[in-house]
């Protein structure tokens, strides 16, 4: 990109921008295929990950924390099964019981009919008790007495040999059932043994990985911090730039001009004089003043407050999809409709749109806007340039409003001059079919389905649980933070909860630091996701207390039926009878 003369004096004494050495330029890398993750890792590593939306390089923690997940994942498939393999030993335990008590029942039942056939057994060898075959033919006194006393005698040696088969039939039948249930509880308990061998061994792999990733996620934490300190200190030298250029505006006793005084540049308010381009015609909405020998750049009133007020707004955080307008956070788009609507420039919402509707630059000057690619992307992300190397802008990867390098070669779509007021509708360039959506510098992740009880998913690019406080906002309770969307939703939930039981929701954990994530896994292994893979090292989940802790409570029962309509879910394993009950955890899913 090329400058005109009056821009490059600016530059020499100190003007707009940092002046910090400009990187080299690249665009966004390319699709290695259906990824569709963001799992940030660490700067200052020379090998890229060739994952797109990736801010920092550092492949060994990647790869690590995908393993932590990948582990994560198994725990919680077998914490499931581990249940159910529990459940069924207590199943063929009561089975085995009921069995063994009826082939108790069937024991005592052969004993009784055994000694009614053992009585019987007796009477008719001692001819005394019950009618046997000799006494019947010494005491009948006809052949009608006798037939009758030997069909008698029958009848109740049949009556008792039936009684004795029906039961050694039950006894036989109650020690098959009985050794049957034996059976399937050894088969139940062989399983319960299977499963909570392979949860030990995941285990055991968890606590490896755990352990292997506290070194370089340690150096990630370092490179992170220094990263963010480098920021900062970029953010701040811009901060004193512009202020250094709108001084030497004060000090030349110029006003800033309406840009409507300066959209013709044959018809400037004196003593200001057009600025020429590269090719040789004259820029409308800006001009030049000479002062003591050097020229000087004369924006519009409007764009020194929109770009004022841009700078104002170095260090919040980026907010992800809606709610992006500020103050507290803002989205790239967001963050330009709100500084030049504050200043006067109404500008439509989207990225897509400001382009669409924005009227070309000749060449760039500070607070004209570029627009990101590259074209198969579509306009996936706007700054504000505030210089020939540098801009402006709420950086999804970067996880805020930060002065960056301005893109190169094709991830330039185009420039547009705000103070030049808006156009008719022109055509932009779309996202090409099966790409990923690329928004402010980021890969924005797909929504999740219509009823998702999973987590929103990793953003940014920072290794989970690395995040700095700075790309994090409060959710007004003690010092808590979370992803700026997920903090705004559970505002407004408390905020409507606080409508039905008086008080806002009580939070005992929010984001948790990787460092605090080994603590707790630590200290409560079975209970604590493995290191680098909580949703709450993204910070979108909230631990509750106050009465949503019990299944039971109303509280518990009025998120469960109002949660999701602001964007948060109760996830199924945490409920009841998912495995790993937690009715305290919830995770922010997204609208």
């Amino acid at each position: 990109m090329r400058v005109g003369a009056v821009l490059v004096a600016v530059l020499l004494t100190g003007g707009v921008a940092a002046g910090s050495p400009a990187a080299t330029q690249q665009p966004p890398p390319a699709d290695p295929g259906d990824l569709r993750v963001e799992a940030g890792v660490a700067p200052g590593a020379g090998v890229p990950d060739p994952r797109p939306g990736e801010a920092f390089a550092d492949p060994k923690v990647a790869d690590l924390q995908r393993t932590a997940s990948g582990i994560q994942r198994e725990l919680g498939d077998l914490a499931g099964q581990v249940k159910a393999a529990q459940d069924g030993v207590a199943a063929a335990g009561d089975k085995l019981r009921l069995a063994k008590a009826d082939r108790e029942r069937a024991d005592a039942e052969v004993a009784t009919q055994q000694k009614e056939v053992d009585a019987f057994s007796r009477a008719i060898f001692t001819a005394k008790g019950r009618p046997g075959s000799l006494q019947l033919i010494l005491t009948a006194d006809s052949a009608k007495d006798l037939l009758d006393g030997a069909s008698m005698l029958a009848k109740i040696s049949g009556d008792t040999d039936v009684k004795l088969r029906a039961a050694l039939d039950r006894h036989r039948r109650a020690v098959a059932a009985e050794d049957q249930a034996a059976g399937a509880e050894r088969q139940a308990t062989a399983l319960k043994d299977e499963v909570v061998r392979r949860d030990g061994d995941a285990r055991n792999r968890a606590d490896a990985v755990s352990s292997e990733l506290r070194g370089p996620a340690g150096a990630a934490n370092e490179a992170v911090i220094a990263q963010q300190k480098a920021q900062q200190e970029r953010n701040s030298r811009t901060t004193a730039n512009w202020k250094a250029y709108t001084d030497r505006l004060a000090a030349a006793g110029i006003t800033p001009p309406p840009a409507v005084a300066l959209r013709d540049p044959a018809h400037l308010p004196a003593p200001l004089t057009a600025l020429t381009g590269a090719d040789g015609r004259p820029q409308p909405g800006v001009a030049q003043l000479s002062s003591g020998g050097q020229r000087l750049l004369v924006l519009p009133k409007e764009t020194i407050g929109a770009v004022t007020a841009a700078v104002g707004a170095l260090g919040r955080p980026f907010v992800p999809h809606d709610g992006g307008e500020g103050p507290v956070a803002y989205s790239c788009d967001g963050l330009v409709r709100s500084v030049f609507g504050g200043a006067g420039l109404p500008l439509p919402a989207a990225a897509g749109e400001q382009f669409a509707r924005g009227v070309p630059a000749g060449q760039a000057q500070p607070g004209d806007l570029v627009f990101v690619g590259p074209a198969k992307y579509g306009v996936q992300s706007v700054g504000i340039v505030l210089d020939e190397r540098t801009m402006l802008a709420a950086d999804g990867r970067l996880a805020g409003v930060v002065v960056t390098d301005l893109p190169a070669g094709d991830s330039v779509l185009g420039y547009s001059r705000p103070s030049l007021g808006e156009r008719a509708s022109a055509p932009v360039p779309q996202r090409a079919a099966g790409e990923l959506t690329w928004r402010c510098g980021g890969v924005e992740l797909p929504p999740r389905p219509q009823g998702s009880d999973q987590a929103a998913g990793a953003w940014g690019g920072y290794p989970n649980g690395l995040i700095p406080s700075a790309a994090l906002c409060p959710l007004g309770t003690g010092s808590h933070v979370l992803r700026c969307d997920a903090a705004q939703s559970f505002q407004a939930l408390s905020q409507a909860y606080a409508g039905v039981f008086g008080t806002p929701m009580c939070v005992t954990d929010s984001y948790r630091t990787f460092a605090q994530q080994v603590d707790l896994y630590r200290r409560k292994p079975s209970l604590a996701a493995v290191p680098g893979t909580s949703n709450h090292g993204w910070g979108l989940a909230v631990d509750l207390c106050g009465g949503p802790e019990s299944f039971s409570s109303p509280q518990y029962a009025w998120l469960a039926a109002n949660s999701r309509g602001f964007g948060w879910a109760h996830p199924g394993w945490a409920r009841a009878g998912g495995g790993r009950e937690e009715p305290w955890h919830w995770e922010y899913a997204g609208r």
